[in-house]
């Protein structure tokens, strides 16, 4: 158990390590959606849409996820029960 936890916490240290990189972009992608904007371009509008679909992406694949492993615990705990 404590190497399972090992190796989830490296990789959260892992991720967040490399996230660093990526925030750099964002300043440009603000100035280019307010550059946009102001010049009447309707692109905004499918650049925060973009940013939504990512950002909702990684919950929904986890609450999937969640879902079938709590669906999965129940049907091996009603078994238990079921055979003794």
């Amino acid at each position: 158990m404590k190497y399972k936890l090992f190796i989830a916490l490296a990789l959260l240290g892992i991720m967040l390590f490399f996230s660093l990189d990526a925030d750099a972009q964002c300043a440009m992608c603000k100035a280019s959606a307010e550059e946009g904007a102001q010049g009447g371009n309707t692109q905004t509008a499918n650049l925060n849409a973009g940013i939504m679909y990512l950002l909702v992406m990684p919950y929904l694949a986890f609450a999937v996820i969640g879902f079938l492993w709590y669906r999965n615990y129940k049907r091996k705990k009603a078994q238990e029960t079921a055979a003794n």
